[in-house]
């Protein structure tokens, strides 16, 4: 049995007898509604880094499923078709920061860049905080109990890289498909 199936039961649990919902929100309602200036923010840090790549709308590159011709997935949505809401926040900064290399993937170099030296720890919180505007209800309820039993940004004084990889346990506190 994976520790997941053990721990995921207790978590969901736990959520419950501090009032809230399984989407990790007050119970009665969603995920609480996003800053609108976070948004705003987050919007233009993704039209300047993000849309070359990942397409104006968060639609994502054409056929990102499959693997190219160098042998790697292009990019993908960000939009309620993609996956990216079922990370966490924790996640979803790392990647940001550190970059990706899908597993997958059949060359070593990052499919996503690093921007840790082009964005600071609050564009980066930005810049997610306006993808979770892009899906649906049922996915934002879904990515905030990622967050709430996985992890959510690290603090403002956690974000050198150094510790904010210790706030991950390593990195592998979920996968990033």
């Amino acid at each position: 049995m994976a520790v997941s199936e053990v721990v995921r039961p207790l978590l969901n649990g736990a959520v419950m007898l501090l009032g809230l919902n399984a989407g990790g929100a007050l119970a009665g309602g969603g995920p609480p509604p996003p800053d609108p200036e976070q948004v705003e923010a987050g919007r233009g840090v993704y039209q300047e880094y993000c849309a070359s790549c990942h397409k104006p709308r968060g639609e994502g590159q054409p056929n990102w499923e499959r693997p190219n011709a160098q042998g790697e997935l292009p990019a993908p949505p960000h939009d309620s078709e993609g996956h990216t809401w079922k990370h966490s926040d924790a996640m979803l900064y790392r990647m940001v920061s550190e970059g990706w290399r899908d597993p997958f993937n059949k060359t070593q170099h990052l499919t996503m860049p690093s921007f840790k030296d082009q964005l600071s720890p609050d564009e980066i919180r930005d810049v997610i905080t306006y993808l979770k505007t892009l899906w649906s209800p049922e996915q934002r309820q879904f990515q905030r109990t990622e967050t709430l039993v996985r992890g959510g940004f690290p603090s403002s004084s956690a974000t050198s890289s150094s510790a904010t990889s210790s706030n991950y346990s390593n990195g592998r506190e979920e996968n990033a498909d």
